[in-house]
C-alpha cells in the first residue's frame, strides 16, 4: 500500500507542477521523471515501489484497453487525416532512431576513452 501512495504522491506532484506550467507539459511525464530522480537519489527505496511497480508491468494489457476504446470511438476522425497520421509516425519515429543512435555513438566513444 506504501508503493501506491508514493507513486500517487508523485503523479500528483506532477500534475500541481503542470498546472503551474498551464499544462505546457503532461503532470504525468513530470511526476514520472520526479519518481526516476528519486528512484536515482535514493529518496524513494527501491524495496517499497517495487511489488506495485511488478504488478502494474504485468498488467499492462489493463492500461491499453482504454485509449483503444478511445481509437475505435474515433474511428471516422482518424480515417479523415490518416496519411497525416501515418507521415507523423514515421516522421518521428525516424528521428527517435537517428537520435538515439548518436546518442549510442557519442556514449560509446566516452565509454572508450575511460576503458583505455
Amino acid at each position: 500500500m506504501k508503493g501506491v501512495l508514493v507513486i500517487l504522491f508523485y503523479l500528483a506532484v506532477g500534475e500541481g507542477i503542470s498546472l503551474l506550467m498551464h499544462k505546457v507539459i503532461p503532470g504525468n511525464v513530470i511526476g514520472m521523471v520526479l519518481f526516476f530522480f528519486a528512484l536515482q537519489l535514493h529518496l524513494v527505496k527501491e524495496e517499497t515501489v517495487k511489488p506495485i511497480c511488478d504488478f502494474l508491468t504485468q498488467n499492462m494489457t489493463l492500461m491499453f484497453l482504454p485509449p483503444a476504446v478511445g481509437l475505435i470511438a474515433a474511428y471516422e476522425l482518424l480515417g479523415n487525416h490518416i496519411l497525416t497520421i501515418i507521415l507523423a509516425i514515421i516522421v518521428s519515429t525516424l528521428l527517435v532512431m537517428a537520435i538515439v543512435g548518436k546518442l549510442q555513438d557519442i556514449l560509446g566513444k566516452k565509454d572508450e576513452g575511460d576503458n583505455q
